[in-house]
């Protein structure tokens, strides 16, 4: 069974983390929900408090880990930015080329972690400037190699989908599709 991390400090976008937590939930794969504030409880960008399964301190390794989630808002990101041992976690994640997925602000963890150099990524608006070493790309979702970014909370269903796509396959993302009803709004749009 696939095992993903997903980091959330004080300031998350709500929709970013728990659409990602839920709808790879949905198709088996077990997400630990990791707070970095050293309590389980996380309060969100729009004052939703989520307890997280695990505190930073309890992650010792990786190696049971497949994928590597980092969700956007503000000052989220920016918390997770600043946290030395989550800028180690993401180098250490790419060095085993593990999945790294980050959405909307959620890329500027990456480029401090100086994973992004010459790699195609993307972000919420206006955070392009702060992308220096990738190659920024406007569409919703950019995948280069194990590194997933996606712009914002309107895409985290295309994002999570990416996400399981890339873990348990394409089958099972369109499997999900269905479940959620995407299908059937993909006609209308």
């Amino acid at each position: 069974m696939k095992k993903v991390l997903l980091l959330l400090a004080e300031g998350f976008e709500e929709v970013e983390a728990l659409t990602t937590v839920d709808y790879l939930r949905r198709v088996d794969i077990i997400v630990d929900i990791c707070s970095i504030m050293g309590e389980k409880t996380v309060e969100g960008a729009h004052r939703i408090v989520v307890t997280s399964d695990k505190v930073l301190d309890e992650i010792k390794n990786i190696k049971n880990y497949d994928g590597l989630v980092i969700p956007g808002g503000m000052p989220g990101a920016t918390n997770l930015r600043k946290n030395d041992r989550v800028i180690e976690l993401v180098k250490e994640f790419n060095r085993g080329e593990k999945l790294i997925a980050a959405i909307c602000a959620g890329p500027i963890v990456l480029q401090r972690a100086g994973i992004l150099k010459e790699r195609e990524v993307t972000s919420y608006p206006g955070f392009d400037n702060d992308l220096k070493e990738g190659i920024y790309k406007e569409d919703l979702v950019v995948q280069d190699g194990n590194i997933i970014t996606a712009r914002g909370p309107a895409v985290a269903v295309y994002f999570a989908l990416k996400l399981v796509e890339n873990l348990v396959g394409e089958e099972k993302a369109e499997e999900l599709k269905k479940d959620i009803l995407l299908d059937m709004v993909e006609k209308f749009i």
